[in-house]
């Protein structure tokens, strides 16, 4: 029982990165490229699955969470108020902006199957989140949003079951790489919409009084249950023929399987922009809460900053919720602070892992460990150099770089950081 409560209360990281966003990005990859890009959703789990694992081993062995940590690291140096900037900004801002994608895709959602004013669909998304993030614990929260999450599985692998897919075909494209013309940005995309960096400070900071064995037991299975929910969600848009759009995925599954199916749609698309609409709050809160708490009892769940920070998180994504637009200056800024910030994470995790002041001879990474983690870093590289150069050229009005000049500046960066990472890992393990 404890470990089906433990799957339970970790689901909550998958109803995290399952928004709006990544079902746009995985129904776009699959309507594009059919089920060909399969295998990057499967590395991208084991990415979030490596990076989640340390970030809450890190909580459970050091007794610091991934925020505390950094501000301990930095505590005394000339650039910790940069970085104390950049987390906070990252973070919160970015969480903000972001906030109103993940209510729009909700209304989006209730859209597809009833006719309702989207200002009221909005009015009662946040009162329903606010009033679980008011009232509910971590713990709670995670509890009540682990149905969420069972709700859109059930909605999209259903879905995906019914257009009776080639199941060797999707075995060979699961396990074999290809990158079909044009799909480099796709494959990026499909990994970045999953390794997102608030939800490292989210399940480091709920990892606080967790077992070791049973918070490995439980994020595991539940983050590879919302990569197979986010695969389902791919094989569904490969019903598109044509210029992707929520619209005409529905059309098209009523079409093919009839009017259940569009409503199985809304329910999974609902589903993400809700799950995503409480847990972006909540991680913003978390983190603020490492960066910020002083022992006091001033940042407990139920104090008035706790709730500020998470409050002013709502509001904001419920004003633009209403106002039906996107926030699309701040979601530049926050395209390139995350760039910078998930990069700056992996590689100080990566450090952390194999520091053995840090977490002793037991809890440190092993040279499999290692090396899952080094790649995933390398990745995360090419993540975070990807969103800074889409978002400098969008803010200088230059369009969208190249997929040639993005992959190459991603790798070139990750080559330039090998070394001086490696000598690093080889200190603190000494």
């Amino acid at each position: 029982m404890r470990r089906v409560l433990s799957v339970l209360f970790w689901s909550i990281l998958a109803a995290a990165f399952i928004g709006p966003g990544t079902v746009t990005t995985a129904a776009s990859a699959g309507a594009a490229h059919g089920t060909t890009l399969l295998w990057a959703l499967g590395f991208s789990v084991v990415a979030t699955l490596v990076l989640l694992e340390a970030a809450a081993r890190l909580t459970i062995v050091s007794g610091r969470n991934l925020a505390e940590a950094i501000r301990e690291q930095f505590r005394g140096h000339r650039a910790s108020l940069l970085v104390l900037l950049l987390v906070l900004g990252a973070i919160v801002v970015g969480n903000a902006a972001y906030e109103a994608g993940n209510i729009l895709g909700a209304v989006a959602g209730v859209g597809l199957a009833v006719t309702a004013p989207p200002w009221l669909v909005t009015l009662v998304l946040g009162a329903l989140a606010g009033g679980l993030l008011w009232v509910g614990a971590p713990k709670t929260v995670a509890l009540v949003l682990s149905v969420t999450v069972a709700a859109m599985g059930l909605a999209f692998l259903a879905t995906a079951v019914f257009l009776a897919p080639d199941l060797g075909e999707i075995a060979q494209n699961l396990l074999v790489p290809t990158f079909p013309e044009g799909s480099g940005l796709l494959v990026l995309a499909l990994v970045g919409t999953t390794v997102v960096p608030y939800n490292l400070f989210l399940g480091s900071g709920l990892a606080e009084g967790r077992e070791l064995g049973e918070m490995r037991f439980g994020l595991g299975i539940a983050v590879i249950l919302g990569g197979i929910v986010s695969m389902g969600v791919l094989v569904v848009g490969t019903a598109v023929e044509g210029p992707f759009s929520f619209e005409a995925l529905a059309g098209a599954l009523e079409l093919r399987l009839g009017p259940w199916a569009a409503s199985l749609l809304a329910l999974g698309l609902f589903a993400a922009g809700f799950s995503s609409a409480t847990t972006a709050p909540l991680a913003a809160a978390v983190t603020a809460r490492g960066l910020f708490d002083d022992g006091g009892g001033r940042w407990v769940d139920g104090a008035w900053r706790y709730r500020m920070v998470w409050g002013g998180i709502l509001l904001v994504g419920v004003g633009f919720g209403l106002a039906g637009v996107r926030p699309v200056p701040a979601i530049i800024l926050a395209q390139a602070l995350n760039g910078i910030l998930l990069p700056f994470a992996a590689v100080f995790l990566l450090l952390a892992v194999n520091d053995r002041r840090l977490l002793g001879e037991a809890a440190l990474n092993g040279p499999l460990s290692n090396t899952l983690m080094a790649l995933v870093t390398a990745v995360a590289v090419m993540l975070g150099s990807s969103s800074v150069m889409r978002a400098a050229w969008t803010a200088a009005g230059a369009g969208a770089p190249g997929e040639t000049e993005i992959l190459g500046a991603g790798v070139l960066l990750a080559a330039v950081l090998a070394v001086p990472v490696a000598r690093a890992v080889r200190r603190r393990r000494a």
